[in-house]
């Protein structure tokens, strides 16, 4: 049971609670109360904005509307009468381009393209809304008029400023320096670069609107002809300054393909007017080649890339056509020289065919694109050149088999026949064009193995023919020594001609070329040589028979011979001194041009008499056979010698 005292304080504690709790209601409820009288007052503060804000929305409007019709009323104005101001101008087009029109473009390039636009626009107005307007056909007649102008203004400036290409700049853009380490590319310029500009916006004005093609037939004529007057210029260069053309030669400018060799004498018969036509037209081939690439980098400038390769076709046409006749001229002038038997002129096709071949990738190459029968025109030339080339090589070989035995054409001293001579240095010219040779030969093989040939097989077929030559050669000198009666004067002129042949293989590369087939050649030729000495020096058997021991009688020193013994002796001594006198009148006059052969020769000769000599002498010091020694004793041993040392020397 709770005290009494505890309740009631208790009862108070809650009581006071109470209290508080409903102090604080009494709080809340009049906050509410003042929340809602501020609420209402809000909403009518609200209320009465919108209220103004829909009356001001109800006045604005209308008015906001009526601005933006009448807004654009004005633009509807504006935009008229521009419209009728742009529309008014094309009636004024012609008259206000009449003077730009007449006085043409020159000088004026930009403003005269600008006044054409307007006549163009002016066109396509009047086609579009009047076509049937006389204005029409004034506009139209002034574009054709600005177009005409600017066609002639695009031939003018093309001819007035195209000019020929100076020969020494083209020599340097084809050659150039050897000695430099860094060849400096040349390069061509045409035509002045702010002309070049004006042709070229011409140019592309007339492909876009002019709808012309004429202007490309004027271009490839006036250029044309300028690359024809260029390559010709540099033609009469080489003609004015033979002396100096050499410094040019394409022989130094391109790297050689061909094998290295000696230099050769120049052929028999040489003509240097002739060199230098060899010569201009191998330049000339060079500057077709870099004038043809420097034009077509022009033309891409100038000309709408799909009609470049025909219009650069047609350009190059005559240029190129005159240097085919020229090739074709050299080709019927060799084939005149073989119906003359002259084959030495041939040789002039050599450094012209070699150049070709050597020319030909960059000349293809130039020509990519154009007609078949343009690309054909060089393989066709290098065909016929090596068509009559071979031709030759083969009737020259045959020449040589063939050359007639004619008495008075034999050297009188037996030296070194003109056929000899003539053969061997043909040969050696062939050196310096062995692959060209090489492929001559090969083009006319028909085995199957020639359609494809290598250099090998070129230098092989080179070999075999260089052989073939030589041993027509041999064959020919051995029927030709049949001339000479004399069997010593004979041999000395197969000596002098095999060791002439044989000298000059060495001295040359031909020793290396013959052994690629035939290994030995040089041993061949050196049996022969050493045969034809043994040949000679049975001349002189004549001479020193008579001092052989053959019928001298065996006698003592000091014993008294009978007379048929003396005249044995006496006819000995007779018969040697009468044969060595005539021997040596005779062969005085023979010629050895090798001195190393001739000394051999005398050498060899001197120590056989001499010796045979002494012995006779010797034999018959104390014996008694004449009253007259020195009859019969002309010559003493040292004499003897002296007069074989004159042999084969016509100044002695």
């Amino acid at each position: 049971m709770i005290p009494t005292e505890d309740a009631s304080a208790r009862k108070r504690e809650i009581e006071e609670k109470l209290k508080q709790e409903q102090e604080t209601l009494s709080f809340i409820r009049e906050s509410l109360e003042k929340s809602d009288q501020l609420t209402k007052g809000m909403v009518s503060i609200l209320s009465s904005f919108e209220s103004r804000l829909m009356q001001l929305e109800n006045s604005i409007i209308p008015v906001h509307k009526q601005t933006e019709n009448l807004q654009r009323l004005q633009e509807n104005v504006d935009k008229t009468l521009s419209n009728m101001d742009h529309v008014i101008s094309y009636y004024h087009v012609a008259k206000d381009t009449d003077k730009i029109i007449r006085e043409g473009p020159a000088g004026r390039l930009d403003e005269y393209l600008a006044c054409i636009a307007k006549i163009q626009k002016a066109v396509e107005y009047f086609q579009d809304n009047n076509p049937d307007s006389p204005e029409l056909n004034t506009v139209k007649a002034r574009f054709e008029k600005g177009k005409e102008l600017l066609e002639a203004e695009f031939r003018s400036l093309l001819t007035r400023y195209s000019k020929p290409v100076p020969p020494v700049l083209i020599l340097d853009a084809i050659g150039g320096d050897e000695d430099m380490e860094v060849q400096e590319e040349v390069t061509l310029e045409h035509l002045p670069e702010v002309v070049l500009q004006d042709i070229i916006c011409i140019s592309a004005w007339l492909v876009e609107y002019g709808r012309n093609q004429d202007f490309m037939n004027v271009y490839f004529q006036v250029r044309s002809s300028q690359l024809d007057r260029s390559i010709k210029g540099l033609k009469e260069h080489f003609r004015k300054n033979s002396a100096t053309s050499a410094i040019h030669s394409p022989a130094v400018q391109t790297k050689r393909k061909e094998t290295p060799t000696k230099k050769a004498p120049k052929r028999p018969g040489k003509d240097d007017v002739l060199d230098i036509e060899i010569d201009s037209y191998i330049h000339c081939i060079s500057a077709f080649v870099k004038l043809a690439q420097s034009e077509y980098a022009l033309l891409t400038e100038i000309i709408p890339e799909h009609h470049q390769k025909k219009t650069f076709d047609s350009l190059i046409q005559e240029a190129l056509d005159n240097l085919m006749l020229e090739g074709d001229n050299i080709v019927s002038a060799a084939r005149r020289a073989i119906m003359r038997h002259d084959y030495s002129a041939v040789l002039t096709i050599f450094p012209i065919l070699r150049h070709l071949k050597q020319t030909k990738p960059d000349f293809d190459a130039t020509l990519q694109g154009t007609a078949a029968s343009t690309k054909n025109k060089l393989p066709a030339l290098i065909t016929s050149m090596e068509t009559i080339g071979a031709k030759a090589l083969e009737e020259f070989a045959d020449s040589i088999k063939n050359d007639p035995d004619k008495e008075y054409n034999m050297p009188k001293d037996g030296t070194v026949h003109e056929l000899t001579s003539n053969a061997i240095l043909f040969l050696q010219q062939l050196l310096d064009f062995q692959e060209t040779a090489g492929a001559m030969l090969a083009s006319q093989e028909s085995s199957s193995s020639a359609s494809s040939y290598s250099s090998e097989f070129s230098r092989r077929l080179l070999s075999t023919y260089i052989y073939k030559v030589l041993g027509n050669l041999q064959l020919n000198l051995s029927n030709k020594a049949k001339v000479y009666e004399d069997p010593a004067l004979r041999a000395i002129f197969l000596h002098n001609n095999y060791n002439y042949i044989l000298k000059s293989l060495e001295k040359s590369e031909l020793i290396q070329l013959v052994a690629v087939t035939v290994k030995k050649v040089e041993s061949s030729y050196r049996e022969l040589i050493e045969l034809e000495i043994q040949n000679y020096q049975r001349s002189w058997l004549r001479v020193t028979e008579h001092l052989t021991e053959r019928n001298i009688p065996d006698f003592q020193p000091g014993a008294k011979l009978k007379d048929k013994e003396r005249q044995i002796i006496k006819d000995k001594f007779k018969g040697f001194n009468d044969g060595l006198e005539e021997l040596c009148k005779i062969q005085k006059g023979w010629a050895v041009p090798d001195k190393e052969q001739r000394d051999a020769i005398r050498h060899a000769q001197k120590r056989v008499v001499s010796l045979t000599y002494k012995a006779f002498l010797q034999r018959c010091a104390n014996i008694s056979f004449t009253k007259n020694p020195e009859k019969y004793h002309r010559y003493s041993p040292e004499q003897v010698e002296d007069m074989i040392d004159r042999l084969f020397d016509t100044s002695a």
